[in-house]
């Protein structure tokens, strides 16, 4: 079976100011998006799920899917408040999505195979890719074993933005294995350094993941353990790598770390652009990637 490409895309960006998923930072006007899906496509990827917001559908598919048609299969689900397990309800005053976890529970029914699951808004670089394509096509063990997932790890500084604050899962590792992520909010580039609160050699993840089938039913759970707890503050999400250290924790996943020598670039604020648009231009200088990806739709 074909492996997929889930991509998280149904953010606006309140830090960046607009739609960053449909702006463009290559030479011929190719997005972020952009090159994650050509290096997936050239690591064996073959379908690609957008988890998208139903308002702004229109504009996504004319701008973004309809340049990978005949390229791939291309499939959209969205994410939304009430999109919830059957019986629970939306509480008074919640108005955003319910976090990463949530949008991944979206995409289920498009899942019947292997899959990726990375950001809209983050350039991952071919090495990740190709890792995560070597781990998905390779056998699963057999139950009872524990689930078998990895996940992209990227040092932390290489993953800071010079206009403001980040925020990014700390993990801790036993050899090649994950144990933990801890998500630490509001991480400037003044905390990272020699003799400072973070040493930058931590290894952090980007949401870059690769998981089998086993997760679902594992995200559902979670999911309504999370709605019965805090499914009444309207500020919590459920996030995806609070989900899988969960899983980590009572020793049903077993989740490895593939370490990345490739380059992380991030949009998170609309200052980051200018620096983003130089490092991909530089990549392209050097026949990494050609001067146009994909035709426009």
């Amino acid at each position: 079976m074909s492996l997929s490409l889930v991509v998280l895309a149904a953010g606006f960006g309140s830090r960046y100011g607009g739609l960053k998923q449909i702006d463009p930072v290559g030479p011929s006007g190719e997005t972020v998006l952009d090159y994650a899906v050509f290096d997936a496509l050239r690591s064996g990827f073959r379908r690609i799920v957008f988890v998208i917001r139903r308002d702004f559908e229109a504009v996504f598919r004319e701008k973004i899917g309809a340049r990978y048609e005949g390229l791939a299969k291309v499939e959209y689900v969205f994410q939304s408040v009430d999109a919830l397990p059957h019986g629970a309800a939306v509480p008074p005053g919640r108005e955003k999505p319910w976090g990463t976890g949530h949008a991944v529970w979206c995409a289920r029914e498009k899942l019947r195979g292997s899959f990726a699951v990375i950001n809209a808004d983050d350039f991952y670089g071919w090495d990740s890719f190709m890792r995560l394509g070597r781990f998905l096509a390779a056998p699963a063990p057999p139950p009872p074993a524990p689930a078998r997932f990895a996940m992209v790890g990227f040092r932390l500084a290489n993953t800071l933005s010079e206009h403001g604050s980040v925020s990014r899962g700390i993990c801790t590792a036993d050899g090649e294995h994950l144990r933990s992520i801890v998500e630490q909010t509001g991480i400037p580039a003044g905390d990272v350094g020699e003799g400072r609160k973070f040493s930058g050699g931590e290894i952090v993840s980007m949401n870059c993941w690769g998981f089998t089938p086993a997760l679902l039913p594992a995200l559902d759970a979670q999911l309504r353990d999370f709605l019965a707890a805090k499914g009444s503050d309207p500020k919590a999400e459920f996030y995806l790598p609070a989900a899988v250290s969960a899983l980590i924790a009572r020793g049903e996943a077993d989740v490895r770390v593939l370490p990345t020598q490739g380059a992380w670039f991030g949009v998170t604020y609309r200052e980051d652009k200018p620096r983003v648009s130089a490092a991909i231009a530089a990549l392209v200088s050097r026949g990494e990637y050609p001067e146009k990806l994909f035709s426009p739709p």
